[in-house]
């Protein structure tokens, strides 16, 4: 009995076709927790069709995921001077986000990122006098930006590219390969045709991998089955039945990220007042769980436990779950473990 990804694998993979075609030359990102598919999978997925380079996470990342991917590695987070060193092969591709960071990793292979209107990390338009010969010490494999999901303030984002291929070519700088990050097909396509001697490489992760939602799909075994009248003290907080039904013990804990959200950032009144009522009903402990059964999602009757969650189901609008059933789950992939993947 087991928390279970199943993935429509034929359609998974022509949706990877179909990025691919979009994006020449495209980067697959394979970071966290592998997307929900784990690290081996996506490497394997990536050696399938043919990309030459994968990019990670981090250093600690990097140092598991190359025995699984044969291919160059390129980490995103960038250089530290001081970070805990990693044993890695040559073909690991270091991003760098300042002048120190190049002086630090001489000999190496890096990607130079820029300071986009992320305002995350990169380096700024007065460093690019000192780039010069300080990329004499280093293999540069390329710039890179990373740009923003959202521009509520209406601006272009390849206007914000061209920007920085304006800056980097006045100074004299090579312009031989621009990783970026978060721009259109389309977008894409524009740039190159005005910068036909740059080789553009998108890096793409969650478009590439979870762009289909209908390839895959989350389901928690029914582990057990109690019926409960209204008054009924359950749990570990004994607290009391709200009505006659069901407590439904389903594979799917907090170990598999079950009951685990992260900030989501809200546009518009519906939505913030959805979240309003949220809150107000967990103070009430009424927390919507992620589990569906008779075509609603289901109200936890506790806080979930580890490795299962306690659903109520009431008897008046739902017939009876049974042990070995299994239920959909409406999770999120990047903070979800499973148990178990099948491809069908």
């Amino acid at each position: 009995m087991a928390l279970t990804l199943y993935v429509d694998t034929a359609r998974w993979r022509a949706h990877h076709k179909h990025v691919l075609e979009q994006f020449p030359g495209i980067v697959p990102v394979c970071k966290g927790n592998g997307y929900g598919f784990g690290h081996e999978r996506l490497a394997e997925e990536t050696t399938r069709f043919g990309s030459e380079i994968l990019a990670v996470g981090t250093t600690y990342e990097a140092a598991r995921i190359k025995d699984w991917f044969g291919g160059d590695l390129l980490v995103l987070t960038p250089f530290r001077r001081g970070e805990e060193p990693v044993p890695l092969p040559d073909r690991v591709i270091r991003s760098v986000s300042s002048l120190d960071g190049v002086h630090g990793l001489v000999g190496a292979r890096v990607v130079i990122e820029v300071m986009s209107s992320m305002k995350r990390h990169g380096v700024s338009e007065r460093d690019l006098p000192q780039l010069m010969s300080a990329i004499e010490d280093v293999r540069l494999e390329g710039f890179a930006i990373h740009l923003p999901l959202d521009r509520t303030d209406g601006t272009d984002a390849v206007e914000e590219v061209i920007g920085w291929m304006d800056r980097l070519r006045a100074a004299r700088l090579p312009l031989h390969t621009m990783f970026v990050s978060h721009l259109k097909a389309t977008e894409l396509a524009r740039l190159q045709q005005q910068f036909p001697q740059t080789r553009f490489r998108a890096r793409i992760g969650t478009q590439l991998w979870l762009g289909d939602h209908e390839a895959t799909e989350y389901r928690g075994s029914v582990l057990d089955v109690t019926r409960v009248v209204k008054g009924d003290r359950f749990g570990y907080r004994q607290q009391r039945a709200a009505a006659d039904g069901y407590l439904v013990v389903v594979a799917g804990g907090t170990s598999h990220g079950v009951g685990l959200e992260a900030p989501k950032a809200l546009h518009g009144m519906m939505p913030r007042a959805k979240g309003v009522a949220r809150a107000g009903l967990a103070t009430v402990n009424r927390n919507l769980s992620p589990f569906v059964w008779a075509g609603k999602q289901r109200w936890f009757a506790e806080p979930p436990h580890m490795q299962v969650s306690i659903l109520f189901v009431p008897s008046a609008d739902a017939p009876e779950p049974h042990v070995g059933e299994e239920l959909v789950a409406h999770l999120r992939h990047t903070t979800t473990q499973f148990d178990r993947i099948v491809d069908r």
